[in-house]
């Protein structure tokens, strides 16, 4: 009895071949579950970013709503002082005197609160006096600005102005500090409006007032 062979070759290539279909059905699979985790991934770094925006927002939000309560705290504060100093000059007693040093009679440079010569001698022949009398007065010092620049800036300026009068009257008429008081009104009491250069000028000033 004669043997059957059987050819082995066209076994092993349709072997090959469901293995070749079996493979791209498996990394279409894997491929295909990887795009989906990207897509996902994709959208959770949308949502992310999306959060850190709104984040943002609110932290600016905060941020100015700060800022404003700082500013009306010092808004608030400064009230408070300038009813404090009223109600101090109005215990001290009567105004009798009063010395405006403003440009029309001294020159106020803008932005700077040095005293001028013209408005140390307009101090010492207005104030000299009071003290050659040795009379028991005060003194409160205002300090005023035209409108240009910032609110906060033109309250320091006065300031400025005010404390560098009174440095020269504690300086050269030895007026004693606790007998002076100073205070800034900035730009909120102009004597005429800031239209015009010429009334800017004007509103640059210190105001001496002498109290009994």
């Amino acid at each position: 009895m004669r043997a059957m062979v059987v050819p082995l070759v066209p076994l092993a290539v349709a072997s090959l071949a469901l293995s070749g279909c079996a493979t791209k059905k498996y990394v279409g699979r894997e491929v295909g579950e990887i795009n989906q985790k990207v897509d996902t991934l994709s959208a959770e770094v949308e949502k992310t970013q999306e959060r850190v925006k709104k984040n943002e927002v609110r932290i600016d939000d905060v941020n100015n709503q700060a800022q404003s309560g700082i500013n009306d705290a010092k808004g608030s504060a400064q009230q408070a002082m300038t009813r404090a100093a009223e109600a101090e000059r109005a215990a001290k007693g009567k105004l009798i005197y009063t010395v405006t040093l403003s440009n029309d009679k001294v020159t106020f440079p803008v932005n700077r609160a040095q005293v001028s010569p013209e408005a140390q001698a307009l101090i010492d022949e207005a104030i000299g006096r009071f003290k050659a009398e040795n009379r028991g007065v005060y003194f409160e010092i205002e300090g005023h600005t035209d409108n240009t620049g910032p609110d906060a800036y033109n309250q320091k300026l006065g300031l400025d102005r005010a404390e560098a009068v009174r440095d020269y009257l504690h300086d050269h008429q030895e007026i004693a500090l606790n007998r002076m008081e100073v205070i800034s009104y900035g730009e909120t009491k102009p004597v005429v409006d800031n239209k015009t250069r010429e009334h800017r000028a004007q509103n640059r000033r210190v105001v001496i007032k002498v109290l009994e």
